[in-house]
């Protein structure tokens, strides 16, 4: 009776409930680092394998490049002869690493009129072995990560294939050239194509085996951690830190206060999780905050929703308005990487407003990135610490604290360092993990965070939501927080990049 009572608990608190497990080795986080790093793994070891003959020429050559390329842009010589160069140092570092299991893995293309186009790929030839290979990567890693969490793998297998057809069609539809030049992004899709079907005809029994929200967002964190590599960071050095770690948890800490004392929401976790997802980055931020507070699956589906709502609209507009406003590409570019919340609407933001934009707009948002798990960290202490503090503890018990902090930002964070050391091991290094990147860890990691959005959606009940509407706080506590993130943000990005140090982006730029 006590354990049915367990179990009921767990389900009922949606994220929490992988922390409950038995067995720490059998948890959600726990796995979803296992299968992160066997992605990592593999990819670098097949890469590593696939080295071309003649490295150490190739990188003599790439190093001369560099030194040409460098004395150029010290005089004053056309800038063609320079993006030239670039061109050919870039091909160059192609050459050093080539990953190959990029072809067994698809990536949709941009279509026009036939969407049977965006599978094609850019050789001409359609890209079914790619979907094919994808399909099973996931079915594998996913059913592993099942079965080893202890549960029965039978129907899990169909209900994923259904979700996967659904998150290729969420990227058909993101990918149509006139739907792509207003930013709307699969996860919109995704997530649209859930609730359709959850507030219809509702979700069928036999696929909920595969509706797993958080385990697949976590799994794609930690391949994330590989993206955020410490040498790109401290290139903005101290204007991004400040832009990036004093503004954000300011506008956090002041949007939670300001929705428990003049708002007054009732729930003081959906009041967390807004607050982290709208200040931090956005959808990772609001999983792991959501672990570290035992968020209702409801309230996380919310903040969610709030957010890619909100993020379609700003990564139209801001651009606009910067043009507008007469802001410069680096201004502009850390105004956007500071409150956006989505990184691939920061990149395509950032993008609109040129090169040296989206350098220092995606930067921003990568050193923002790092506070995911100091933020879950800070969120499980506060939480046993005074939330859910009994009066007979004098004080918090580190053993609930470890219980409540999301594990899997420990191979985010693990990740980051290993990949940050091979980045700057050198050329090699560098180009190495590059190849990683681009032709595994980044393709699956966007197909797992789509496999993410079809579940939100699908396990998303309207009606369910419906109480934490009432008076519309919610909402009002995200327009209220962003426009104080807008604010702070634009401030800071003015006086670091402005003033204090002018010349911080220039290695960006270049």
């Amino acid at each position: 009776m006590a354990q049915s009572q367990q179990n009921s608990d767990a389900s009922d608190s949606g994220i929490a409930a992988a922390s409950d497990q038995p067995s720490a080795f059998r948890s959600e986080d726990v796995w979803a680092i296992w299968l992160g790093w066997i992605v990592l793994a593999v990819a670098l070891a097949a890469t590593w394998w696939s080295r071309p003959d003649g490295v150490q020429s190739l990188v003599g050559r790439y190093e001369a490049l560099t030194r040409q390329l460098n004395a150029l842009k010290t005089s004053d010589t056309n800038s063609i002869q320079i993006t030239e160069l670039q061109t050919q140092r870039e091909e160059l570092r192609k050459e050093l690493a080539r990953n190959p299991l990029r072809p067994y893995l698809a990536k949709l293309r941009s279509w026009s009129d036939n969407p049977l186009d965006a599978f094609v790929g850019s050789d001409g030839n359609t890209q079914w072995v790619g979907l094919a290979g994808m399909f099973l990567v996931g079915l594998l890693l996913f059913g592993l990560g099942v079965a080893g969490m202890g549960e029965r793998l039978r129907g899990f297998p169909a209900a994923f294939f259904t979700v996967y057809l659904l998150s290729i069609l969420s990227f058909v539809l993101a990918d149509q050239k006139v739907v792509k030049h207003y930013n709307l992004e699969y996860a919109l899709w995704a997530l649209v194509i859930g609730l359709i079907i959850s507030n219809t005809i509702g979700t069928p029994q036999w696929l909920r085996p595969a509706v797993r929200t958080e385990f697949y967002i976590k799994t794609g964190l930690v391949l994330l951690g590989a993206e955020v590599l410490f040498n790109r960071l401290l290139s903005l050095g101290a204007p991004g830190i400040f832009v990036s770690w004093v503004v954000t948890p300011t506008v956090l800490i002041a949007t939670y206060a300001f929705g428990q004392r003049i708002l007054r929401i009732p729930s003081r976790s959906l009041n967390m999780v807004i607050s982290a997802d709208m200040s931090v980055c956005g959808v990772s931020a609001a999983v792991a905050t959501a672990a570290a507070c035992r968020a209702k699956r409801e309230e996380l589906s919310l903040a969610i929703g709030l957010s890619l709502s909100f993020t379609v609209i700003m990564m139209v507009v801001m651009p606009a308005v910067i043009e507008a406003l007469g802001m410069g590409p680096v201004l502009g570019g850390a105004w956007i990487g500071g409150t956006i919340d989505s990184t691939g609407a920061v990149a395509a933001a950032g993008g609109m407003l040129g090169e040296t934009a989206l350098a220092v707009a995606v930067t921003i948002k990568m050193i923002q990135n790092i506070l995911i798990g100091v933020v879950a960290f800070g969120v499980a202490v506060y939480w046993v610490t005074y939330v859910d503090r009994k009066s007979s503890q004098s004080r918090p018990s580190l053993k609930e604290v470890w219980r409540r902090f999301p594990k899997f930002i420990l191979g985010f964070l693990a990740a980051s360092l290993v990949f940050s050391g091979i980045a700057a091991s050198g050329v090699e290094g560098n180009a190495i993990v590059s190849a990683v990147l681009s032709g595994t860890s980044a393709t699956l990691r966007g197909w797992f965070f789509c496999f993410a959005f079809v579940s939100i959606g699908l396990e998303t009940n309207f009606r369910e939501l419906r109480q934490f509407f009432k008076g519309g706080k919610p909402l009002v506590l995200y327009v209220c927080g962003q426009t104080l993130n807008l604010i702070l943000t634009l401030a800071m990005a003015w006086l670091m990049f402005e003033k204090v140090f002018p010349n911080a982006a220039i290695s960006l730029a270049q």
